[in-house]
């Protein structure tokens, strides 16, 4: 792989130094053929990862695919179980339990429910989510008695997500032999668990197998180019993935099997040493995971022929940029670990690209700030036609139409040829259909070209500034993330967030326009994705354009036009009414509920920790915030002191009883009435 990258690579850097003006400035051109070359062998991965896939998909039988030779699925031993994780952090439980719930059913009606466990590990910090889980906890343990379903709320949620996981190995983890991590926005069918667990049992060898997770439930636009594209083009990406990485695969955090003994023994993340940016808790876990299992002697496998995994895409650019801000610095930690002890060379390189995936951005940045320069320069430098010394003839200025021309098809063919090469996939699977047919497929295929092509300098100068920002030591957020698509993104929030891109745009754009026309049209569409981020972002983000397209039959997906039981029945699980609210107290009123509501307490009560034993002082303390909220409401109080009341039993039950015990406008601040 390496030869198939760096040769073409190599050839394509000397036609750039080529066909760079000699008259220019030295120093200008040799950064704009290093960084050219630098982004070249990057796309390269890309093209010769789709030519592999398109082998793997198109030989008859692929003898090192991890999930050949399966037994039945109906062959579980019954000597042990599986842990299902599903890791939360202040999502709509709706949602999460509207997943669970699917889950136990598909695997009760398989008849392998026995095999599987469910737990919910929450992380929650907003007081009124954490009610909330547990109320939808409470309803959905009740429907079916396998697989069985814990819930846990941890109080301190060290290490976020990897932290959550390693709490629940070193609690239970001793029972279970494997262990199924999702995201909170995770679905699998049965048929895929009980695959990859037999996969497990068949392979002693392997710690991680990961499956590769397609979009679903997409509404906006952003969201069903996303969708469609993955659709699309993932199944030819994965199976090249499976090519080169074999056994060294990598683990993406969700949607994936894992061995629990090896991952306790191994994989337990150490902190990075230092005071920089990049130390501290690892933030990108999965990646250094995957690497310590391998190190440990335990493949690590990419089972990209197995159906039936799926998740959910961001619903506007900004909460996906949002989302990049954190994995961007996550993946620039990895260069602290690219020359660790004992990682296998695989594993390096996927470092090495997951730190390219934000780096790429500043490069590109860089190229084009710098291709600017040497058009700028064009007009300043003087040319030089007859050297120093004695001479002949004169050094005219040489051009090689042909070379430009096949640098740029080449490029062109890194670019779009894996998109090609998706629709004779496609074609030859005879699941054009699956797609709304081929004049919809070719429509569709063009304006996710087109919208891809808008939005990569937006992307690419958000990439570029996380990356700056990372290495000057600005801190990161680990909030929730957004998978609500119905609100949209307003013309306020998108003018926030791209007033700047939208400038530099403007301002790129027409200066040079004004200097150098002809390199205009080269800079026009980045200059135009940037000048027009904000209707972009907004138009992209509208549910009505999205179920515009899908009226049209674009951006279809085998998933919308042929949907498997399971999302079938999640998708009635999302529509299904509401409970009935308890004195109309609204949803999002979870705190309240717990202390107005019997029911709602005794939930809660029943699945808070044990009892502790408090000083005078804090005991004090304590009341105070409880005549606080019988005085001013429970407004008044902030998620810190109501995660206070609610871990306390004592005041907890104190300001049931008292709050039952309030009148008049005081009584209406918690929902009562006289």
């Amino acid at each position: 792989m390496l030869a198939l990258i760096l040769i073409p690579t190599l050839l394509a850097a000397w036609v750039m130094n080529s066909l760079l003006p000699a008259q220019g400035l030295g120093w200008l051109n040799a950064i704009m053929t290093a960084l050219f070359a630098i982004l070249f062998g990057w796309i390269s991965v890309g093209f010769w990862s789709s030519l592999a896939g398109v082998w793997v998909m198109a030989k008859k039988g692929d003898s090192l695919r991890v999930l050949k030779d399966l037994p039945p699925l109906t062959s579980l031993a019954s000597d042990f179980r599986t842990a299902i994780l599903l890791p939360v952090y202040n999502e709509d439980p709706k949602m999460v339990f509207a997943g669970v719930d699917t889950v136990r059913r598909s695997l009760t009606q398989s008849g392998e429910g026995d095999h599987f466990d469910i737990f919910v590990l929450s992380d929650s910090t907003d007081p009124d989510v954490w009610v909330t889980e547990e109320e939808a906890y409470a309803r959905s343990v009740t429907d079916s008695p396998s697989p069985r379903l814990f819930y846990r709320h941890r109080q301190a949620n060290l290490k976020r997500k990897s932290g959550n996981i390693a709490d629940f190995c070193r609690r239970w983890g001793a029972d279970y032999r494997y262990m199924i991590v999702f995201d909170a926005d995770s679905l699998m069918s049965a048929e895929s668990l009980i695959r990859l667990t037999l996969a497990m049992e068949n392979r002693p060898d392997i710690g991680v197998i990961q499956s590769p997770p397609k979009a679903i439930f997409s509404q906006t636009l952003l969201a069903r180019i996303q969708q469609f594209a993955g659709h699309l083009y993932g199944p030819i990406f994965a199976a090249g993935l499976h090519y080169w990485q074999l056994g060294e695969a990598q683990y993406w955090g969700h949607n994936a099997i894992i061995r629990i003994q090896p991952f306790v023994e191994h994989c337990q993340l150490p902190r990075v040493p230092g005071r920089s940016p990049l130390s501290g808790d690892i933030l990108s876990h999965d990646f250094v995971e995957s690497a310590l299992m391998r190190r440990a002697g335990y493949g690590v496998w990419l089972a990209y022929d197995l159906e039936g995994s799926w998740e959910r895409n961001p619903p506007t650019l900004v909460d996906e940029l949002i989302r990049d801000r954190r994995w961007c610095q996550g993946n620039l930690q990895h260069s602290r670990l690219v020359f660790a002890r004992g990682f296998f060379p695989t594993h390096r390189a996927l470092f090495i690209n997951g730190i390219m995936s934000y780096g790429s951005a500043l490069l590109w940045f860089f190229f084009l700030v710098a291709s600017s320069l040497e058009a700028i320069s064009s007009l300043f430098v003087t040319p030089i036609y007859f050297p120093e010394g004695p001479s002949l003839f004169p050094d005219w200025p040489r051009y090689f139409p042909a070379w430009a021309l096949t640098l740029l098809s080449s490029t062109g063919l890194l670019l779009f040829f894996p998109k090609a090469l998706s629709i004779l996939v496609i074609l030859a699977q005879g699941r054009v259909k699956a797609f709304g047919g081929f004049f919809r497929l070719v429509l569709s295929i063009f304006l996710e070209i087109i919208v891809s092509t808008f939005l990569a300098p937006v992307r690419m100068l958000f990439h570029s500034l996380f990356v700056v920002t990372t290495f000057l030591g600005f801190k990161v957020s680990w909030s929730a993330q957004n998978r609500d698509s119905s609100g949209g993104l307003t013309w306020l929030a998108a003018t926030r967030f791209h007033w700047f891109g939208s400038l530099l745009g403007l301002v790129w754009g027409l200066s040079m326009y004004i200097i150098s026309p002809g390199f205009f049209l080269w800079l026009s569409p980045v200059a135009a994705g940037l000048f027009l981020s904000i209707p972009l972002s907004v138009l992209t983000s509208r549910v009505s354009i999205g179920d515009w397209a899908a009226r049209w039959g674009l951006l279809r997906t085998p998933a919308e036009t042929k949907p498997e039981p399971e999302i079938l029945a999640l998708a009635e699980e999302l529509k299904a009414p509401e409970p009935a609210p308890f004195l109309d107290i609204p949803p999002e009123n979870g705190f309240v509920r717990a202390v107005v509501s019997p029911k709602a307490l005794e939930t809660h009560l029943a699945m808070a920790a044990r009892p502790r034993k408090y000083g005078p002082k804090k005991r004090a303390w304590f009341q105070s915030l409880r005549e606080k909220a019988l005085a001013r409401g429970p407004n008044s109080l902030s998620p810190r002191e109501k995660k206070i009341l609610l871990n306390d039993r004592q005041e907890l039950w104190a300001l049931h009883w008292a709050v039952w015990r309030l009148e008049g406008e005081k009584a209406r601040r918690w929902g009562l009435f006289d």
